[in-house]
């Protein structure tokens, strides 16, 4: 059963608990040749690129994909939770190439995905969803702390006293590594306001050739409404001691602009502020 714990600091950055009892493994885990990363702060369309990318290494072959949850077939690195097995040793246990998820910032990640030469995904996403999202996330994934008031958390995500930390470092480090690392650099906005064209994208880094109507399948099958309804990808199969989607379920909108229903003027003047200071000393934007 797990409970809400206080976030622990590891390397300077604050993660959830029992992510941190489990800290020793994560540094000791190594890429091999082949793997794939994908990597994002959460709440950021983690789940969605996971699929998209899924289908496409099996040619949008749909049994393929039903081969288990989401969380099976692209383990999470840094995950641990009592009862479960964590994401290192789920990893351990597959063999390469591998599809590995993990929202940990670059300075964290081990240079093994560099050393192997490793592709990896990094999606990005605007602060202001990406706060709203982490807000309801926060209640209903019972490993984080209680997070308070909208307004509580929004001070601490500004703060970057949330689980991994600033938001603002970490798409910034990303984006500053993306050209000498072979990283392929996604915005959320962007997958929203033309799917076809980011899967595209995606087929193309990972040196593919699909025909136009596998393309439009994987766009089906990758809509918000059909991942919601996918319960291989809407993660109703994590016990609810862990994920209580009674409170509010994983994936809840999968819009933009949803920020527009949580701040109030105050709120967004001070959002503002904080982004603008955050984002002077780099060219990377985003749309909200």
């Amino acid at each position: 059963m797990a409970n809400r714990t206080p976030l622990r600091m590891v390397g300077g950055i604050p993660i959830v608990g029992y992510f941190a009892d489990n800290w020793e493994n994560v540094q000791q885990f190594r890429a091999e040749e082949g793997d794939l990363l994908i990597d994002t702060y959460p709440k950021s369309g983690t789940t969605w690129i996971s699929e998209i990318v899924d289908l496409i290494l099996h040619n949008g072959d749909t049994k393929k994909t039903q081969r288990g949850a989401i969380y099976e077939r692209v383990p999470f690195l840094e995950f641990a939770v009592p009862g479960l097995p964590t994401g290192t040793e789920t990893l351990i246990t597959s063999e390469p190439p591998r599809l590995i998820k993990s929202h940990l910032p670059v300075q964290l990640l081990s240079d093994s995905f560099w050393e192997k030469n490793c592709k990896v995904i990094y999606v990005a996403r605007n602060p202001k969803d990406v706060l709203v999202s982490y807000y309801h996330f926060y209640h209903m994934a019972v490993v984080h702390p209680e997070p308070g008031t909208f307004e509580e958390f929004l001070l601490k995500f500004i703060k970057g006293q949330v689980s991994y930390g600033s938001w603002g470092d970490h798409v910034k480090d990303w984006w500053k590594i993306r050209h000498q690392r072979n990283i392929l650099y996604l915005f959320y906005e962007d997958m929203l306001e033309d799917p076809k064209r980011e899967i595209r994208k995606v087929i193309k880094y990972l040196g593919k050739s699909l025909p136009e109507d596998i393309v439009e399948k994987i766009h089906q099958c990758t809509i918000f409404k059909a991942m919601k309804e996918n319960h291989l990808a809407n993660y109703t199969t994590i016990p609810s001691t862990v994920m209580d989607q009674n409170i509010s379920p994983f994936m809840r909108k999968g819009t933009r602009g949803d920020w527009k229903g949580h701040f109030t003027v105050a709120q967004n003047q001070l959002f503002d502020e904080y982004y603008k200071k955050e984002m002077a000393d780099t060219d990377l934007t985003f749309h909200f």
